[in-house]
Formats: structure tokens, C-alpha cells, sequence
């Protein structure tokens, strides 16, 4: 090893269960090009808090829904800001890093994002819909979430959950981001296998919904994907802001653009390196 060379604590659980997914090769790709550049170890997110010490930054990716190990992942987040170990993505995300406040914010600040709610009193400020969806604002991958008629809203506890009117959607469409860079766009032309993902051509419209989350976000460095729905009156709606660690679908896209995005990341990481 090289002692000009930076160390990096790579997390990730290479064993996730993922519908129609190897997050695993995600990970092994991008591994193998950071490994040019850095030092590197790979850990299970259970072991990331134990083992940090020693290493210039710990770099979080495909580490599975936190729900999961809630307790280990604030105990990694403690020892972190205690030590003083730098962490990619930084853990003063706005987006899903910090659960899903962000979609209430986004609300009551005019933004483009589907309308939500957390209080029985707030629910006349919703459109009406069919059916209302219905998640925790800790939740991932779906975990926890249904499909309400309005009139089973007004008893649900209330305090941990989020309301939103179900969007019949033509499809959903994703922007992924390093630093404040576009890499590439995948969008599901079929709303019922989300999985399925395409190449999309974005337009300048699309791409300025998805900077303004971006730079809402206010991380100079890091990987972030723009979830959106386009609705039926042809406008996108923001569906999550995925700061902590938004699985990126590489396997969707060309080689080139796989390669390009995995030379921004290493990019990203020496700024944020020199920056810390």
C-alpha cells in the first residue's frame, strides 16, 4: 500500500435480498475502480462503527434499509461525529438520510412533490384521490406502507406516519447525481415492474426539477437520486430524495456511462478528502 494514498472503509451488505437485483454487483464494480485510487475494505454495516478507527473516511453505499439495524446505525452515527471520521455521504443530508421530514418540508415550502401529511386536522390540505398511501416516516423500500380510503384516514395513529394521495402515475423516472453533477437518468415504463428500469433522455425541464432537490440538499459531496412520478397532467412530482445510500442501478446503463460515473465518484471523493 502506498502511504500517499487515502483509506477507505467501504460499507456495504453484499448479501441484501433485492426483487430483480444484485446490489452486490453494484458494488463490486465500483469497488474495483476505487481500488486504483484508494486503499480499501469492505465491511457489513453491522461492523462499520467497530472498525472506522484507522481509515481517512468511511464510505456508506449499498448498506441495506437501516430499519433493519436501527440501532447499530445510530451507534455508527455516534461514534462517527465523536471521532471525527469523515463519512460519504455526510451525515447532514436533508433527504432520506434524516427520514422522510423532508417530504413535509417540501410541502409546506411550494415545492414540486407529491402532497403530504402527518396530522388527522392537516388532511383537508390533501387532493382528493381514490386511495391514499399511507408510510412511516422511517420507512424503505416500501416497509409499512398501504393504501387507505379517506375515510379510514382520520383514525390511524398518527405521530410516526405520513399521508398521501395515491398518484396514478404514467411512470416513475430517476436522476442520479454526484455532488451536484447529473450522471445519467432510468425511468420505469411500466408502473407495475418499478424494477424494470430504461435509459431516459432527460429534457432541460426535467433536469432543473431535479437540481432544485439537489441543491436543496446542500451536500457539496456525495451520490443522490431524484425519485419522481410523472403525473397525469405531464409535470413531475418529487417521490424521495435518497441521500444515504440510494442503490444506483448501473447494470441499466451503457458501459461508458457506467465507467464515467464511476470516475466521479472517485473525483468526488478526493475533493471531499481535501475538503475535510
Amino acid at each position: 500500500m502506498a502511504a500517499d494514498r487515502a483509506r477507505l472503509l467501504y460499507v456495504t451488505d453484499l448479501a441484501y435480498p433485492a426483487r430483480g437485483r444484485r446490489y452486490c454487483d453494484e458494488d463490486i464494480h465500483l469497488t474495483a475502480r476505487l481500488r486504483e485510487d484508494f486503499d480499501l475494505a469492505l465491511c457489513h454495516p453491522l461492523d462499520a462503527a467497530a472498525l472506522m478507527e484507522g481509515f481517512d473516511a468511511v464510505v456508506v453505499r449499498n448498506s441495506g434499509p437501516v430499519l433493519g439495524y436501527q440501532e447499530a446505525y445510530d451507534a455508527f452515527r455516534e461514534r462517527a461525529t465523536a471521532l471525527g471520521t469523515r463519512v460519504y455521504n455526510p451525515l447532514h443530508g436533508r433527504g432520506d438520510m434524516a427520514g422522510k421530514q423532508y417530504l413535509l418540508d417540501l410541502t409546506a415550502a411550494g415545492y414540486p412533490v407529491i402532497p403530504t401529511v402527518d396530522r388527522a386536522e392537516d388532511l383537508h390540505l390533501l387532493p382528493e384521490a381514490a386511495r391514499y398511501a399511507v408510510k412511516p416516516k422511517a420507512g424503505a423500500d416500501s416497509i409499512g406502507l398501504r393504501f387507505l380510503a379517506h375515510e379510514e384516514l382520520a383514525g390511524l395513529p398518527y405521530g410516526e406516519l405520513l399521508v398521501q394521495p395515491r398518484v396514478d402515475f404514467r411512470y416513475e423516472v430517476s436522476f442520479y447525481f454526484v455532488d451536484d453533477r447529473f450522471q445519467y437518468a432510468l425511468y420505469a415504463p411500466d408502473p407495475e415492474r418499478r424494477w424494470v428500469l430504461e435509459p431516459y433522455e432527460p429534457t432541460a425541464e426535467d433536469l432543473a426539477f431535479a437540481r432544485r432537490f439537489v441543491d436543496w440538499n446542500t451536500l457539496d459531496h456525495g451520490v443522490q437520486r431524484v425519485d419522481a412520478c410523472r403525473a397525469p397532467g405531464g409535470e413531475l412530482l418529487l417521490v424521495e430524495l435518497e441521500d444515504l445510500n440510494p442503490y444506483l442501478s448501473l447494470d441499466r446503463v451503457p458501459e461508458p456511462v457506467r465507467d464515467g460515473f464511476a470516475d466521479a465518484m472517485v473525483d468526488s471523493l478526493r475533493a471531499f478528502l481535501a475538503a475535510s
